[in-house]
């Protein structure tokens, strides 16, 4: 077997299993570990698999979307110094766009009860934590409801964007780069961001630092369309001079 035909194997058994060993390829295959190790590596520079400890795992797919449950349990200390810097962003007596996304929702449920603002949102689980606080009046963005995220999409959504403009847009991604932009998983979840992000005079993104460098199947927007970055002190001092240079500030909270 040729070593192109081996890979394409490996890939196809790793993708079947969920993950693959060297001792147990190697056994699989008749050669040797190092053998092996060259394809995976060979497999890792491609993009195709991920290298791990003894073995490697696929790579992850560019429409994948984890659901809210694991997002909000993911970076929970990143998130909520993210959420609690945010806060200084938010316009006094003015109006806000909250997008959907976990560290956004944080941030929401730290707006203080006595807050007078005008909220707009299309995520079900911010409506909620917002809907007590007396000097706020919430707007509810309404459409299809996705089940992963609980954020309205579609038409409805896309329109009653059209007809507003806020003071600031707080805005989630899934992965940012100077590269590549604002991405994330979904089309219509990718519509609604870029309606949200187009309807507001100023543009703040908060994002934990493992999403940086991260491409995702649905562009929404260019980093450049950011006023303010508001990320961890995971994303290197180079990496943010990268984006200040693109003209977007950073907050490394």
């Amino acid at each position: 077997m040729y070593a192109p035909e081996r890979q394409q194997e490996i890939l196809r058994l790793a993708r079947d299993g969920g993950r693959v060993d060297v001792v147990s390829l190697a056994e699989e295959f008749q050669v040797t570990a190092e053998t092996i190790r060259r394809d995976l590596k060979a497999l890792d520079r491609a993009g195709l698999l991920r290298r791990v400890h003894g073995g490697a795992i696929p790579a992850g797919r560019l429409d994948f979307e984890p659901d809210l449950a694991e997002r909000e349990s993911t970076a929970a200390d990143e998130k909520d110094r993210i959420a609690r810097a945010a806060l200084a962003e938010l316009p006094a007596e003015g109006t806000l766009i909250l997008d959907a996304g976990s560290t956004v929702a944080r941030m929401a449920a730290a707006i203080p009860p006595d807050a007078s603002l005008t909220v707009v949102t299309h995520s079900l689980p911010i409506a909620a934590r917002l809907a007590d606080h007396p000097g706020i009046q919430l707007h509810i963005v309404g459409g299809r409801v996705r089940h992963r995220t609980r954020a309205a999409v579609d038409a409805w959504a896309l329109r009653a964007y059209g007809e507003i403009r806020a003071d600031v847009a707080v805005v989630a991604a899934n992965g940012f780069s100077v590269e590549h932009g604002l991405t994330t998983p979904d089309l219509a979840e990718a519509a609604v961001k870029r309606a949200a992000l187009t309807a507001a005079r100023r543009v703040v993104l908060l994002a934990d630092s493992s999403k940086y460098a991260q491409e995702h199947f649905a562009r929404f927007g260019a980093l450049g369309d950011v006023d303010l970055l508001i990320t961890d002190k995971g994303l290197t001092p180079e990496d943010a001079g990268d984006i200040e240079r693109a003209g977007t500030e950073v907050v490394r909270a």
